[in-house]
């Protein structure tokens, strides 16, 4: 019986040096061979990425177009759905640390990528930024600073995005408030005196405001708790390139866990909070009041984007932690645990210096 050829995005790039794996070097345009130093140019295509229409994907279900197949490891424990692009032995979860079981790999369809923001941190940088940020951490317990050395457990990652592009049009009524002051007579312990007590003038508004919306970003992965931290998602999406899958050589690739359905749901109160920012813009005066909305949206456009981060799980006193460094900007962000005895030590220091002070002043 003739096996079955190999999908696409199983097919590894060998060396053609040294046939040893080629990966993706983070701030370039190349391939690179950790062993022999080899490096291959990604060819990148003239062409702009794609948006796409966003009405056919929501109502032809099982739409084959700009689809293609992925393999998948999921973790059972926390959700995410985890694609290596390399040969691996034994692999835990980038989130949790779960172990994931290599012989439960699933072939899924997934909407391609349009886009991404390969990797402009290597991991030796992005280990420095995890370093320097532990360091100054106070009461941090000294198994944390080894954690931040060692270069097992660091994880690079493309995460998923949506992102929505619409033509925004919405008619309001409401009103506008303007700040005015009269003076009135108080009583004080010493008789009276007058002060200014702001009040306000109201009137009625009603009009219309339009705008195009560009990349409305909705994360696309919804794990048990964890999610890339807000303080790190400052992306400049202006350096996204059109997708090629030799980006993701060397790193894991997360499918998204949110439908494009969901994320277009979410998206709208976004588009809904914008909305009412340029309807508060547009009736002026000192504070407004909105009583009715019709929002319409038009002409809107997806992509299915990936964006790179680092990830480290670390377990402290039998609770879990996670930091997220920025793999474009190089931001980074966690929670952290506190060492019981540095907390301890210092405060019987600060009692110690005290009771000194004490004696030698009587």
């Amino acid at each position: 019986m003739q096996e079955e050829p190999l999908k696409k995005s199983e097919l590894k790039k060998a060396c053609a040096n040294c046939g040893a794996e080629l990966k993706y070097k983070p701030g370039s345009n190349h391939l690179n061979c950790e062993y022999c130093g080899y490096e291959e140019f990604i060819e990148q295509t003239e062409s702009n990425f794609e948006e796409l229409e966003l009405k056919n994907y929501l109502e032809v279900v099982g739409v084959k177009a700009h689809t293609d197949s992925i393999s998948l490891l999921h973790c059972k424990n926390c959700g995410a759905n985890q694609h290596v692009e390399e040969n691996y032995k034994s692999l835990h979860c980038i989130y949790c640390g779960e172990p994931l079981i290599i012989e439960d790999i699933l072939n899924e369809e997934w909407i391609l990528p349009g886009a991404v923001v390969p990797f402009q941190l290597d991991k030796n940088k992005a280990r420095v930024v995890f370093k320097n940020w532990v360091k100054r951490l106070w009461f941090a317990p000294n198994k944390l600073q080894k954690a931040a050395l060692n270069p097992e457990g660091l994880h690079g990652v493309y995460v998923p995005y949506w992102t929505f592009d619409c033509d925004l049009y919405t008619t309001y009524q409401g009103m506008r408030g303007d700040y005015y002051y009269e003076t009135v007579t108080v009583k004080t312990s010493n008789g009276t005196k007058k002060v200014p007590v702001r009040k306000t003038r109201w009137r009625n508004a009603s009009g219309e405001v339009s705008g195009f919306m560009d990349d409305i970003l909705i994360n696309a992965s919804e794990k048990k708790g964890r999610g890339v931290p807000e303080k790190i998602s400052g992306w400049n999406l202006k350096e996204l390139v059109p997708f090629n899958q030799k980006y993701l050589s060397g790193f894991v690739t997360e499918k998204y866990t949110v439908s494009l359905k969901e994320g277009h749901q979410r998206s709208f109160h976004t588009a809904k909070e914008t909305a009412y920012q340029w309807i508060r813009q547009d009736i002026g005066g000192d504070t407004q009041r909105i009583t009715h909305t019709d929002i319409k949206l038009n002409n809107e456009t997806f992509k299915h984007i990936l964006l790179p981060v680092y990830i480290s799980t670390y377990f402290y006193s039998g609770k879990e932690y996670h930091f997220y460094i920025n793999g474009q900007t190089g931001s980074i962000s966690g929670t952290r645990p506190i060492s019981f005895w540095k907390v301890f030590f210092l405060i019987l220091a600060i009692l110690i210096f005290v009771i000194f002070i004490m004696m030698i002043s009587k």
